[in-house]
């Protein structure tokens, strides 16, 4: 038998919800993103509340709600305390995301299912790692190497290889199989033959139309409603698809020289543009290229202005702009409000790039025909003033008064007395130390005899003697009173500044200056509550800008992929059961678990551990190819105390032909040729050199159904000189064993 390997989907299976799955490889039990909804319903971890002290690791795929957003509140409640690994850009912008979703929902609730503690508490000991690294685990996971790739969908989306004694499980959610402005295609379909693919099934019924084509239209239902004096609302993410936008509308108005505004309102978006300006090695090619060679910063965004408060657009007033604003749900947030204020023009467009979450207000809106009136809750947070004000002073200082006594009562150890006396008839020890103060010249402390007032003293019933809660303070005193260390002081005001404001290990980017202000507003506030009818005036689109493949690319890159077994999830019913009815055609292990249902998809292959003698590897001569060395080798296999052993040959082992490795792409060997002196050109499909000479990839052995087979690169010409030279300068790009 193969790896044991057993999947179960916690959240995220036969619907749209967010995105939560066990994996179980060899007993170690990885868990496949930690997603929630912005409506925060905790009766939805339910199922991952039974495991989450279980977990070993856990690998996150993007910077969204729907992959993280549970993060927090699971390490805090549900006893998650394994690692997290992510790549750089899901690790950092995942953190706004959540100082986002926080403060939105603090503005108008008092929310308490976690706090920015809890956020950085979460994202303190996130392991991040770039694309192809081989990640080799320890102790219990000893064997094991993770993997991230390419995933297209969000700047530093990632598709994970999970691989255990040869065997690969691939998981790849939210995957784009098309280059966009600042992210590269997926490379899910590079990969061959791996032993399990979990993939999801949300675009399993959706065709889209050229890119080219959907931005155009984009920009012309924006345009519309601009030159109608009319307002546009984008509701989206904090920091995943809405990049992409940013520079759709960047490059389009700049283009067009027009003049409208533009505004990207999230609680934390100057952060957001500083950070991902700083991540070029994780975008495209052109946008790297672009840098590199003309210092053109593509998230310099010459028409789009980067603000954090509503205040700015109210000046405006109904003035004709452009509005991308958190958070694409709509049930909190800049775009929760704007919404309610746009709502009744009709000469106003709300337009959505994604699907709303199910029961959410954008969810609602979208539905068709959409609702002609909805209801909404505005909530605001005011300063206490007056008697409120007041009674909330006295009830602060009650509390500090019980921590302070019950601070003290444990160092003294009587923490345990405490809980038999009667608080409100218990007074705090006084401790009368006039008569012990002495001159700091003298070099004396605070001790020794002291004068102790105690009155209403009660002592426990378990008590065989009179007792006295007394500490010694050994704090030096002058003549004017205890004496302070500035440093000390100093160093207690830089911790106080970085509290709650990304104090994560290389978080370098500022936040900020007046989100840092909100986050430390310790100003007594309550909440005020209003529910009203908003009759929806305005226009309601949906373009799908959500950057996953469609339903022809999905079924054409799992059938290039081929796996062994295929596990689908996240997808509507309807869609999961068409893509797995399509996939079952080709191959008979295609599976589609329910919520909290355990499937095993170990593979039907054996496998076996072996190792190299001592004489073996003394023959071995590895060649080394980038950052792994192979090596041809003939050996026997022998059994020494239950252990498999390789020795060298018996006998003279029979002649080979060589063997060529590697896998090059033509368009990358037409650069080399060009670079050579040649000349060459794409005709149908294959690679035209000179006069003569024809390069093309051919599929073989592709006798098994629903398999990409294997390719070769056939040259085709007559024995001439170029001939030669191709074919010597083709073979420089293997390794030959």
């Amino acid at each position: 038998m193969g790896t044991p390997v057993q999947v179960t989907p916690l959240s995220g299976a036969y619907g749209e919800g967010p995105l939560c799955y066990l994996l179980v490889v060899d007993g170690f039990r990885f868990l496949l993103d930690c997603g929630w909804t912005d409506l925060c319903d905790t009766s939805q971890l339910e199922p991952l509340a039974k495991v989450a002290p279980t977990v070993d690791a856990v690998l996150l795929s993007h910077p969204d709600m729907m992959h993280l957003g549970a993060l927090p509140y699971a390490l805090k409640h549900l006893g998650l305390s394994a690692p997290v690994y992510a790549s750089e850009p899901v690790f950092r912008l995942g953190l706004l995301t959540m100082y986002d979703h926080f403060v939105s929902r603090r503005k108008v609730s008092d929310f308490d299912l976690f706090t920015l503690d809890d956020i950085d508490a979460a994202f303190k000991n996130v392991v991040t790692l770039k694309y192809f690294q081989n990640y080799l685990l320890n102790d219990k996971g000893e064997g094991i190497v993770i993997i991230p790739h390419v995933a297209g969908h969000s700047l530093g989306g990632t598709v994970w290889k999970i691989t255990k004694d040869g065997e690969d499980i691939v998981y790849a959610v939210d995957f784009n199989h098309r280059k966009e402005r600042h992210l590269k295609a997926t490379v899910l379909g590079s990969f061959a033959r791996p032993a399990v693919l979990i993939t999801d099934a949300y675009n399993a019924l959706n065709n889209q139309c050229y890119k080219k084509t959907q931005d155009e239209d984009f920009i012309d239902s924006l345009v519309n409603v601009l030159v109608s004096n009319g307002s546009v609302l984008l509701p989206v993410d904090t920091a995943g698809r809405v990049l992409e936008l940013l520079l759709i509308l960047d490059k389009y108005w700049s283009e067009r020289d027009l003049v409208y505004p533009i505004y990207f309102l999230t609680n934390v978006s100057t952060s957001t543009i500083d950070y991902v300006k700083s991540l070029f090695e994780w975008m495209s090619d052109e946008i790297r290229k672009s840098f590199e060679e003309n210092r053109e910063n593509a998230f310099f965004l010459k028409k789009v202005t980067l603000i954090i408060n509503k205040e700015e657009l109210d000046k405006l007033g109904d003035a004709p702009k452009v509005v991308l604003a958190s958070m694409a749900s709509l049930e909190v947030g800049f775009s929760h409000d704007i919404f309610v204020d746009m709502a009744n023009e009709a000469g106003n467009l709300v337009l959505f790039t994604e699907k709303g979450q199910l029961g959410t207000l954008a969810h609602m809106l979208q539905m068709d025909p959409p609702p002609r009136a909805v209801k909404v809750t505005m909530s605001n947070r005011i300063p206490l003033v007056g008697d409120e004000l007041k009674a909330f002073e006295e009830e602060q200082v009650r509390i500090k008064k019980e921590e302070m006594l019950k601070v003290r009562l444990v160092k003294e150890g009587g923490m345990k007395d405490f809980h038999g006396l009667n608080a409100k008839a218990f007074h705090p020890v006084v401790i009368d130390a006039s008569s012990s103060r002495k001159s700091s010249n003298a070099g004396s402390h605070l001790g020794g005899n002291m004068d102790i007032l105690n009155h209403g003293f009660v002592p426990p019933p378990t008590s065989v003697a009179p007792r006295f809660l007394l500490f010694e303070n050994t704090a030096e005193w002058d003549d004017f009173g205890e004496i302070i260390n500035p440093d000390e002081m100093m160093k207690r005001g830089e911790i106080d500044n970085t509290l709650m404001l990304g104090s994560i290990e290389g978080l370098d980017a500022k936040i900020d200056e007046d989100l840092a202000c909100l986050l430390h507003d310790s100003t007594p506030s309550k909440i005020i509550s209003n529910e009203m009818t908003v009759h929806v005036k305005c226009s309601l689109i949906y373009m799908d800008f959500e950057g996953r493949s469609d339903t022809r690319s999905i079924k054409s890159v799992i059938a290039h992929v081929a796996p062994r077994k295929l596990v689908l999830v996240h997808g509507s019913t309807e869609a999961t059961e068409h893509l797995k009815m399509h996939c079952a055609e080709n191959s008979k292990h295609v599976y589609a678990p329910k919520i909290e249902e355990t499937i095993d998809v170990t593979s039907d292959i054996s496998s076996y551990k072996v190792q190299l003698s001592e004489n073996l590897t003394s023959h071995i001569m590895p060649r080394k190819i980038g950052e792994l060395e192979i090596a041809w080798l003939d050996a026997e296999v022998e059994k020494e105390d239950e252990n498999l052993i390789l020795n060298p040959p018996s006998s003279t082992p029979p002649p080979r032909r060589p063997v060529l490795v590697g896998d090059p792409k033509l368009t990358d060997f037409k650069q080399f040729l060009e670079y050579n002196g040649l000349q060459v050109e794409f005709a149908d499909g294959a690679l035209r050199c000179g006069e003569y000479i024809t390069l093309r990839k051919i599929i073989v052995d592709s006798s098994q159904k629903g398999s990409a087979g294997s390719q070769q690169i056939v040259i085709e010409g007559p024995l001439c000189e170029d001939y030669y030279k191709i074919r010597k300068l083709l073979y420089s790009q293997f390794y030959m064993l």
